[in-house]
């Protein structure tokens, strides 16, 4: 903050408080303020959003006992002063503040500040570093060592980091669960339908709070999502494996396929359908706000693992009506070309 900022800005006036307040009632009456007029709260506003940098700015200062006291003391020197860079034509420089305090002193007298520093015109040592040093603390105005903590308000809360582990039914459906915070208070967390395995959720103002009064932190939540025994996900789809047998992957059939925390649907499966051709069931698959997927059943053909005496000799029969061609000789001649 600029000097000239300290004599222009009543901040005792912009944050509506008296100027003897304590740091209880001043702290209450900014937080009432920072709600009140947080951009959060009126979006697309901007005078809200002046408003709120206006009293972060104020209370930045006020609350910072050494800051307020600098700033009682520069507002004491009277409201209106201003510093002008020497030689400036402009009125109001810095005789204008230290006028009156120090004489008008001359040719390299020495004048001495009520608060211990001094000031000399012309060579020799006391010069504007030792005025400053008294009045502000040794140089902390306007420095990184301390007193003003720059514009913008106070500081944020640290966001905290989390990882939750989650059932399949409930990452595909969506649901509220309860979680534990660090520390041990229990809160509420609203999974969205469709959340993906290690999909991360942000939780507003549930991460540290802050040292000053601002904005808490997030809390950044890493779902891991189970595996299902039968379904998977496939982005919005749900994906599932049926078996067929033989004959009725040869012949032709309708079979029922399971879904997801619902009842069987039948599908056709058409003559001579082969392992791995997917039939599709449309709208059964994850339902959200984006869109609703659907359930993709891929057909395996089950082969028996044991044949009985009868069964052999009935397959083999059948193997000798079939055409005599070999269905690996595509792949076979793409190989060799």
């Amino acid at each position: 903050m600029a000097s000239q900022d300290w004599f222009d800005k009543d901040f005792y006036k912009v944050l509506g408080v008296s100027k003897d307040v304590s740091e209880a009632d001043l702290k209450k009456t900014y937080r009432k303020l920072a709600r009140k007029y947080h951009p959060d709260s009126n979006p697309g506003d901007p005078a809200a959003e002046a408003k709120f940098k206006e009293i972060s700015e104020a209370h930045s200062v006020l609350a910072d006992p050494e800051q307020r006291k600098e700033y009682d003391q520069i507002r004491a020197m009277g409201t209106g002063a201003r510093f002008t860079a020497p030689g400036s034509s402009s009125q109001g420089g810095f005789d204008d503040v230290f006028g009156g305090m120090f004489g008008g002193g001359q040719g390299g007298q020495r004048q001495y500040f009520p608060g211990g520093g001094a000031f000399q015109q012309g060579g020799g040592q006391g010069g504007f570093d030792d005025v400053f040093g008294g009045l502000f603390g040794n140089g902390r105005f306007g420095t990184t060592s301390g007193g003003y903590r720059g514009y913008g308000g106070p500081t944020r809360g640290n966001d905290v980091t989390a990882h939750t582990t989650i059932d399949f039914v409930t990452a595909t459906k969506g649901e509220t669960i309860s979680l534990q915070a660090a520390d041990g208070k229990p809160f509420k967390v609203k999974i969205p339908a469709g959340v993906a395995d290690g999909q991360k959720i942000k939780l507003r103002g549930k991460g540290q709070p802050s040292p000053d009064g601002g904005e808490a932190g997030d809390i950044v939540l890493t779902v891991a999502v189970r595996k299902h025994p039968v379904f998977e996900r496939d982005g919005l789809n749900l994906r599932v494996t049926v078996p067929v047998t033989f004959a009725e992957a040869a012949l032709g059939a309708t079979i029922e396929v399971p879904t997801l925390g619902g009842e069987p649907v039948k599908l056709r499966v058409a003559p001579g359908t082969p392992s791995g051709r997917v039939l599709r069931v449309k709208g059964r698959g994850v339902q959200t706000a984006k869109g609703t997927g659907d359930l993709l059943a891929v057909v395996q053909v089950a082969v028996p693992s044991h044949l009985s005496s009868d069964a052999k000799e009935a397959l083999e029969a059948f193997a000798e009506k079939l055409p005599d061609e070999n269905p690996r000789e595509d792949i076979l001649a793409k190989a060799r070309g």
